[in-house]
């Protein structure tokens, strides 16, 4: 194909493209527009039903728990296949076994080193009163796992990589795509929809107000920072170790 004719191809497209996104932009809803009643009805029912004051994750672990897995399974696979490609193209690259790049500053690692318990303290929170105040499974995990990620950041790679251990998070990774089916199974067998809640409404604003829907989130949570764990961990062997060990110490 000459390269007149890929011009001609392409821009008709473009300009298809451009009409479309001009008309999206256009036709926008102004800030704080809603049109839809989804919200207002969930609003209404959510706390007097389900007894969690976090509509938010109400919907996603409860109401609709059945399309969060699946959008929970995505994750998994496509944490799966990135990480499979970098492994196996780190296996034809020949990666230093030791290099220096540990952080120089002793504030930085000290006031880096309380920064991480107290990231890890809020993640933690995150998910257990996800059901109470904004939060969740999905946000704690990332919260969870950049808080893991602090220690590269802040100390050195090698501090890093004791804490990151392969044999350890994919299980875990496992555990938290496996205990989601695993739930809702349960309630199969106890003679409920798949997914429902178990255990009932819980106390309205108390960590025991999600139920079993409960698990459901902690499930997430393990599952979701497992994944980005295993993701950070990845890139960091592909990219970083290379560019550390031919750069020298890191400042």
């Amino acid at each position: 194909m000459s390269r007149r004719t890929r011009i001609g191809i392409f821009l008709p497209a473009a300009a298809v493209v451009a009409v479309l996104l001009t008309w999206s932009l256009v036709a926008i809803p102004k800030f704080g527009d809603y049109r839809g009643p989804y919200g207002y009805v969930m609003n209404r029912i959510a706390t007097p039903e389900r007894h969690m004051t976090n509509v938010v994750t109400a919907l996603v672990f409860d109401y609709r728990g059945f399309d969060t897995m699946g959008e929970e399974f995505i994750l998994f696979i496509a944490v799966m296949g990135v990480v499979l490609l970098l492994r196996e193209q780190s296996e034809d690259d020949e990666k230093p076994d030791t290099f220096t790049d540990e952080i120089g500053s002793d504030g930085v690692r000290v006031g880096g080193g309380l920064a991480v318990g107290a990231c890890v303290l809020v993640s933690l929170w995150l998910i257990t009163f996800g059901f109470v105040t904004p939060g969740g499974g999905f946000q704690g995990g990332v919260a969870l796992a950049s808080s893991v990620l602090l220690v590269f950041l802040v100390a050195s790679y090698r501090a890093w990589s004791g804490l990151h251990n392969e044999s350890i998070l994919d299980p875990f990774e496992g555990l938290g795509a496996g205990g989601y089916v695993v739930i809702g199974l349960a309630a199969l067998i106890s003679g409920l929809p798949f997914l429902a809640n178990l255990l009932g409404p819980g106390v309205s604003g108390t960590v025991y107000s999600g139920g079993s829907a409960a698990f459901v989130n902690w499930a997430a949570g393990i599952e979701v920072a497992s994944a980005n764990l295993l993701l950070f961990g990845e890139f960091l062997k592909e990219y970083i170790v290379p560019l550390a060990a031919g750069g020298g110490k890191k400042t």
